[in-house]
């Protein structure tokens, strides 16, 4: 999957009577998704995050730019064609599996439903893969005629799953898929996450606003801030090596036991998306910003680490670390 200059923009509910304020939920996003990879994409909440998974998986068209799924643009494509190339190559994991699944159907019809709609094999076939599908995601066959109301919520997020594999897709993007779920459950999901990607060689795309997790589970890790990508880098480096001052101030909010350190400041709340600042968008709220910063939004710079990129007239340094970071002078309000 390959996303190129995409640009997402919705119209709010304010603005006026003849006049309607233009949310930019997406903002020049570039991003490519390799077959087997797992991609992590943290950020505050309202960040782009969720446009994008949208975005990825041909729930959202943007109002520009491109978006391609094995070499071809999906938005060129004829309806019928579009909607077969993105249901069987693509899945999606939902944050609320409460909401996600119908409450009206047994787990059966669940995931039998996209073998129905893309006529995929015999109806015994049908029966078969949907057996297959809830032990690969660890159900036991008595589920398979109750409905979503009398599962447990890790139940519930394991039927998601297995909805969403249920094509065999290439690419599968998970939008907070452990948010809504109990603490006890979340790293059973978050394993049998794991398992099924390497079991299976499917491309994840991992979205969350937890940069810990994020990390674990990815082999590369893309900041969100304000419907931008501001950096991409290797999960190895993220934590310590974040060269952008937002990737840096998201783990230091992340708390730690073994190596607790001060969280980095952030002045003022996140700039309202239907007016977004001038030049970057994060300046109002850096320590670093100056009148550079408010004119112009930077470009791309390569870190010394291949594959590490970022965008910041003022970065931080490699080798300075976070603890650090947290203790420079206050900015004047």
């Amino acid at each position: 999957m390959e996303v190129r200059d995409a640009h997402v923009v919705h119209k709010a509910r304010g603005g006026g009577l003849f006049r309607r304020d233009r949310v930019h939920a997406l903002t020049g996003a570039d991003l490519a998704v390799a077959a087997g990879e797992t991609v992590g994409v943290v950020g505050e909440s309202g960040c782009g995050k969720s446009t994008l998974a949208k975005v990825l998986v041909g729930v959202e068209c943007p109002v520009s730019g491109t978006v391609s799924y094995g070499g071809r643009d999906l938005w060129s494509m004829p309806a019928a064609e579009r909607r077969t190339t993105v249901g069987a190559g693509t899945g999606m994991i939902f944050q609320d599996p409460s909401t996600a699944l119908n409450r009206r159907l047994t787990v059966r019809r669940i995931l039998r439903d996209p073998l129905d709609v893309h006529e995929r094999g015999t109806k015994a076939a049908r029966e078969d893969r949907v057996r297959e599908l809830m032990s690969l995601v660890g159900l036991p066959r008595a589920l398979a005629d109750v409905l979503p109301g009398q599962l447990s919520g890790g139940q519930r997020q394991r039927v998601a799953i297995a909805r969403a594999l249920a094509l065999d897709p290439g690419l599968v993007v998970a939008d907070e898929p452990i948010s809504a779920l109990d603490v006890s459950v979340r790293a059973q999901i978050l394993n049998l996450l794991l398992d099924l990607k390497e079991r299976l060689g499917i491309a994840l795309v991992f979205v969350s606003h937890d940069i810990q997790t994020v990390r674990r589970m990815s082999d590369r890790v893309i900041t969100m801030y304000l419907g931008r990508i501001v950096e991409e880098s290797p999960a190895a480096v993220v934590t310590g090596g974040a060269r952008h001052p937002y990737t840096r101030a998201l783990f230091s909010a992340t708390p730690s036991l073994l190596h607790p350190i001060d969280p980095v400041p952030l002045r003022g709340p996140v700039p309202s998306a239907t007016r977004p600042p001038s030049g970057c968008p994060f300046r109002t709220r850096c320590a670093r910003a100056d009148e550079e910063c408010a004119q112009v939004m930077p470009g791309f710079s390569d870190a010394s680490q291949p594959g590490h990129r970022y965008r910041c007239h003022h970065p931080v340094e490699e080798d300075q670390s976070t603890r650090d970071l947290a203790h420079e002078p206050a900015p004047e309000p």
